[in-house]
């Protein structure tokens, strides 16, 4: 079979393996793997594996996946220390893709200079005034979910409308954990359709309003796993909500992204994008 025909072709094991908490390896090995859809992978992270027991550990987890299932399982790994590297790559019945050899040995010559080889520094509280705001912006998102407080949303950086279950809490949440975006969100009722026009609450704030929306066949979905058979969830309900709401967002001008086939990561991405909203990465 030619890859990329569509075709499966069954389970591989990966292995994320990190001297911290895995997020960095994981995110960049995912990338990865969704360029290979006809394979099925069986993902495994093992974190914090800092000293030669724990490398010897994940060695040998490897080593009996491998014999297991007959074939080498995929180790992406982004241990610092090149002694333990060196191990892992040396020992592990597995295609080794080392980050910290691929990436950090060509820009170590670009740029003329020893990298620190410190562990941690991605995912460290190495800027605290950073990872402070971080927090504040979460408990921001917190405060102001779903329209629980309208208190203090002149220091929101975005506020999320839209009906219930579209995305808007994840989303708010994911801003503030990423990016250390100060984001609220505010639920657009039938109540708002009736009135045909947005709520007074959020009037003040027009600048800062993004909207979501999603296609009434998959808000119907997610709101029957929530209440089922119930007048909420009901499909025709579904679509007069999502229609009124996308007629009440385009006559107030504010602009809108639809969710349905969107990561979480698509979404807020698109939302950084187009309210010029300055990123930071933690």
């Amino acid at each position: 079979m030619v890859a990329g025909s569509g075709g499966r072709r069954g389970k591989r094991t990966v292995f994320f393996i990190s001297d911290r908490t895995g997020i960095t390896v994981e995110m960049l090995g995912n990338s990865l793997l969704t360029q290979f859809d006809e394979f099925d992978f069986e993902r495994v992270t093992l974190p914090f594996v800092d000293t030669p027991e724990r490398v010897a550990d994940a060695v040998r987890v490897v080593n009996e996946t491998a014999h297991a299932e007959g074939h080498r399982p995929i180790v992406i790994s982004s241990i610092v220390d090149e002694a333990m590297s060196e191990t892992v790559r040396r020992d592990v019945d597995a295609l080794t893709l080392d980050l910290f050899q691929v990436f950090i040995q060509p820009l170590e010559g670009e740029l003329r200079t020893k990298s620190s080889h410190a562990a941690g520094r991605s995912h460290g509280i190495a800027n605290s005034h950073g990872y402070f705001a971080r927090m504040e912006a979460i408990a921001f998102a917190q405060a102001h979910d779903d329209g629980a407080s309208t208190r203090e949303l002149d220091k929101a950086q975005v506020v999320l409308v839209g009906v219930s279950r579209c995305g808007k809490t994840p989303t708010s949440l994911y801003l503030a954990l990423q990016f250390g975006i100060r984001a609220a969100n505010f639920p657009l009722t039938p109540e708002d359709f009736v009135a045909r026009r947005l709520p007074a609450s959020i009037v003040p704030f027009r600048s800062k309003l993004f909207g979501l929306t999603i296609q009434p066949q998959r808000l119907h979905e997610i709101r029957e796993e929530r209440r089922p058979r119930s007048k909420y969830a009901a499909v025709d309900h579904c679509r007069h909500e999502v229609r009124e709401a996308e007629a009440l967002m385009i006559r107030e001008n504010i602009p809108m992204l639809d969710t349905t086939t969107k990561s979480i990561e698509e979404i807020a991405t698109t939302i950084l994008h187009r309210a010029r909203l300055q990123r930071h990465i933690y």
